[in-house]
C-alpha cells in the first residue's frame, strides 16, 4: 500500500517533468548580431544579451534552467570559453533559470532585491517560488547601479524604481550603443507588471518615459520579450501604455468598477496588444488593481 501511495504521489511530478522536458526539447536558441560587441540570443523566456570580445563572454539574463546546454552551445558559436559575468535584469525564472549553471563559472550581478527574493523565495502569480540554490544567487549586488569595463566598453547597469518589479535594471552597452531593457519592454504587447514583487503600473510607464528622455536615437534595443527593436518601437510602447493607463484612471475616477472597465474594453487600435502573454482583460485588471493599491478602493 505504501509503495502504491508513493507511486501515486510521484506520478504527477514525473508527468510535469516530462512536459517541461518535452517543451524545452523543441526550443532552438539562436544568436542575432545587434551592434558592436553585442549579440542577442532568442530561445524561450527573456531575451539574452551577450558581449563578445577579447575579455571573454558576458551575458544579460539566462532564460530557463533546462535551456542552459543550448545557450552554452549558442555562446560557443560566438566565442569559446566560460562566461565571466551574468547580469540579471530582475528575479523571474525566465530570466534567471540558468543562473545555477552559469553561476558556477562566472560572477552573477543583480540588484539587492533580486538576491533577496531568490534567496528567501517569493510569490509569483499567487504561487510560492522556493529559494534558489546558493550557486544561482547574485554575488555582486547594488542599490542604484554600477559599471563594468569589459570587452573594450563601459557596460552601465542602472536600477529602475518600482515598475515591472522593485528590483529591475537596464543594461547599457555604451560603446556598442545597445540597451537591454529587461521586462521594461515587451514589443507591441501589453507587459506583465508583478505587483507581488513591488511592481507598479504608473511607475513602469514613468520608467520607460525616463529611459526615452536620455536614449540616443541610434541605440539598438534588446527587449525582455519580442524582436530586436529601435527607439521608435519603444516610443510606440510608451504611448500605448500611457494612453491605456490614462483611460483606466479616468474611468476609475468616474466611479466605474473593474467589471465595467473590462466590459467596455479598449479602443480597437489596441486589440493586437492583448494577443500576447498578457490579454487585454489581464492588462486592464492589472492597471486597475495597481491604481487602487495607490489611492485605495472606491467608497
Amino acid at each position: 500500500m505504501k509503495s502504491l501511495l508513493a507511486a501515486l504521489v510521484l506520478l504527477p511530478s514525473l508527468a510535469f517533468a516530462h512536459d517541461e522536458e518535452d517543451r524545452f526539447s523543441k526550443v532552438q536558441v539562436k544568436a542575432i548580431p545587434v551592434a558592436g560587441a553585442v549579440h542577442m540570443l532568442e530561445g524561450a523566456g527573456g531575451n539574452i544579451g551577450v558581449s563578445v570580445g577579447p575579455d571573454g563572454l558576458l551575458i544579460v539574463d539566462d532564460q530557463f534552467a533546462p535551456l542552459a546546454p543550448k545557450i552554452r552551445a549558442a555562446l560557443a558559436q560566438l566565442k569559446k570559453g566560460k562566461v565571466s559575468f551574468v547580469l540579471n535584469t530582475h528575479w523571474h525564472g525566465d530570466h534567471t533559470g540558468g543562473n545555477a549553471a552559469f553561476g558556477k563559472e562566472g560572477h552573477i550581478v543583480a540588484h539587492t532585491h533580486v538576491r533577496t527574493r531568490m534567496a528567501k523565495g517569493a510569490v509569483l502569480g499567487g504561487t510560492e517560488k522556493p529559494p534558489a540554490p546558493a550557486e544561482a544567487l547574485p554575488v555582486i549586488t547594488y542599490e542604484q547601479g554600477l559599471s563594468l569595463h569589459f570587452n573594450g566598453e563601459e557596460i552601465r547597469v542602472t536600477h529602475l524604481p518600482s515598475g515591472h518589479t522593485d528590483g529591475d535594471s537596464i543594461v547599457h552597452f555604451t560603446g556598442s550603443k545597445v540597451l537591454h531593457m529587461g521586462d521594461h519592454f515587451f514589443v507591441d504587447r501589453f507587459p506583465f507588471v508583478d505587483l507581488e514583487s513591488g511592481g507598479d503600473v504608473e511607475g513602469y510607464v514613468r520608467n520607460v518615459g525616463q529611459v526615452l528622455a536620455t536614449l540616443p536615437p541610434d541605440t539598438r534595443i534588446i527587449p525582455g520579450h519580442g524582436s530586436l527593436a529601435t527607439r521608435a518601437d519603444l516610443e510606440r510602447f510608451h504611448n500605448a501604455l500611457s494612453e491605456t493607463v490614462r483611460l483606466v484612471r479616468e474611468k476609475r475616477a468616474a466611479g466605474k468598477t473593474l467589471a465595467q472597465v473590462k466590459a467596455e474594453g479598449l479602443p480597437e487600435k489596441w486589440k493586437s496588444w492583448g494577443e500576447g502573454y498578457i490579454s487585454t482583460d489581464a492588462w486592464l485588471e492589472k492597471v486597475y488593481t495597481s491604481l487602487e493599491r495607490k489611492v485605495g478602493p472606491k467608497s
